[in-house]
């Protein structure tokens, strides 16, 4: 893969901040060393002394006041060295990506931490995208990238779906007006990148087949573009096992991969994490380095004491219970919509995440139905009333 050409001449342009340089080094540097060079503040001014944070389980996570010090100071911008460990075994054990043994120039597979899966996008977004350049969403797409990506000024093609997800053959018909075996600088404004949500998707709940995917995966590599996997949702997938991912069919090293603790651990401690080849993923790491400089070191330290505690064992049974939290709220809601609105409006029971897409017959907007009318009563009972009424 040549990787140079997807990345903006922004991108291609950082370098290295010297500063976060020599933090990086002080992490690997044993606790007797004081460094003069950082501008690091002394953490025996800070306030916060010690934590004890209770687990449901009744466990707690102690960070004591050596941690603490650590917890509350500035850390390496990719993640503590402990976490991104736990994390790369992780992703090699639900994965397998086949470029895990790779030389980093030719796309090794790297990961580093970040604010929320959604830092990891915008950074990832802003590494590729140009002005004018096509970019390819299954639609409708969840509004926080649509929101993320307008502003860049990128071509924007919807790839039409249904309840499995992305139609590789709507695909194939939107490639076709490009030469497969043309180079990028033949075909003017080939599409960089493919950005969808393969599990639970927001805002349709749909799913990708395993089928499906693999069909898109030989699309990608004939017309030489890039995914993004954003899949917050891929732990709250119903049925086992789990959808393979289009990380686990990578055998380029064009995946860019986002993932999530939100659905699972905490939407608040805003932690996610980025996963792909070293190329791209180092150039992200040069960007975070001069905004945000790293994820917060507290939680962190925080869900990495926590995992450690579980182990992978326990980690995935915890992710059980939440799976099975939420499915027993999908049978709820669509107990309910069966109930009151079979014959007025559509929808498919979802296989994964947190959310059921309703398609109100007779009707295509329904934004004043919804957002004036339905929010005078609750349920839905009201909602089925006021359809019949408008249509």
């Amino acid at each position: 893969m040549n990787y140079s050409r997807f990345i903006t001449a922004v991108s291609a342009a950082r370098k290295a901040s010297p500063i976060r340089l020599l933090t990086e080094l002080m992490q690997r540097s044993p606790p007797s060393l004081i460094s003069l060079a950082g501008g690091a503040p002394n953490p025996n001014t800070f306030p916060f002394k010690a934590a004890s944070i209770i687990v449901e389980d009744g466990t707690t996570v102690e960070i004591g006041e050596e941690s603490m010090k650590r917890a509350l100071q500035y850390s390496g911008t990719a993640g503590i060295p402990e976490l991104l460990l736990w994390l790369k075994d992780l992703q090699k054990s639900l994965h397998n990506p086949p470029t895990t043994d790779r030389r980093p120039e030719e796309g090794q597979m790297e990961i580093c931490v970040t604010t929320g899966s959604q830092q990891g996008l915008c950074k990832v977004f802003e590494m590729l995208i140009n002005p004018g350049d096509t970019v390819l969403l299954d639609a409708p797409s969840y509004p926080g990238t649509l929101a993320a990506l307008r502003p860049l000024g990128c071509n924007i093609i919807s790839v039409p779906s249904d309840q499995h997800g992305i139609i590789p053959k709507g695909l194939k018909e939107i490639l076709s007006r490009w030469s497969p075996e043309g180079t990028r600088k033949l075909n003017s404004n080939l599409p960089k990148f493919l950005y969808t949500i393969p599990n639970g998707s927001n805002p349709t709940g749909t799913s990708l087949t395993a089928d499906r995917k693999k069909e898109i995966y030989q699309l990608a590599r004939q017309y030489d573009f890039l995914i993004i996997e954003d899949d917050p949702y891929y732990f709250l997938q119903f049925s086992k096992p789990w959808a393979p991912t289009f990380l686990s069919m990578d055998v380029d090293g064009r995946v860019l991969r986002t993932d999530s603790f939100s659905k699972i651990l905490s939407s608040g401690l805003r932690i996610g994490f980025l996963t792909g080849p070293k190329p791209l993923v180092d150039r992200v790491i040069l960007h975070i380095q001069v905004s945000t400089m790293h994820a917060s070191t507290f939680t962190q330290l925080m869900i990495y004491q926590l995992l450690q505690q579980w182990g992978q064992k326990g980690f995935f049974d915890h992710v059980d219970r939440v799976v099975e939290f939420y499915r027993t709220q999908r049978d709820v809601m669509l107990t309910a919509a069966d109930k009151w609105l079979k014959g007025l409006a559509n929808w498919h029971s979802p296989a994964a995440g947190m959310f059921l897409w309703i398609k109100i017959k007779g009707i295509s907007d329904t934004q004043h139905l919804i957002m004036e009318k339905a929010l005078e009563k609750e349920g839905f009972q009201r909602l089925a009333e006021l359809i019949k009424e408008a249509i």
